[in-house]
């Protein structure tokens, strides 16, 4: 899965966002921002979803939540490199959809980023 190419920040470096939320819970609150090819995207975000990520801490119990941009991604294999698309020394692009939502607690967000491992 392309998607794990991109998992390459340490869950020690999460560090939570700041917003404005109505909310009875003193928790913090991080973001998870990934891309993944958009045919897998489906599949990913109910591993998350399942996880705990994406569930809105205020008013209404609002689930499932997050925000998806298309793009076109672009790189360029090394010579260890060992591609799964494209080829070595070769600049490739593929569409790519870039995906975020909301972890509320530590706990949410390593259990989400070891779902989007998988």
């Amino acid at each position: 899965m392309l998607a794990r190419t991109f998992i390459q920040t340490p869950l020690s470096n999460l560090r939570p966002f700041t917003r404005s939320m109505a909310s009875s819970t003193a928790l913090e609150r991080y973001k998870l921002i990934f891309f993944a090819p958009p045919q897998d995207l489906p599949k990913i975000k109910e591993a998350i979803f399942a996880a705990g990520a994406g569930r809105y801490p205020g008013p209404g119990g609002y689930t499932e939540c997050g925000f998806a941009t298309p793009g076109v991604g672009q790189f360029r294999p090394g010579d260890s490199a060992n591609p799964h698309i494209g080829e070595k020394g070769k600049v490739e692009e593929v569409g790519e959809v870039r995906f975020e939502t909301i972890c509320v607690g530590t706990d949410v967000a390593k259990a989400a980023v070891e779902a989007l491992k998988k």
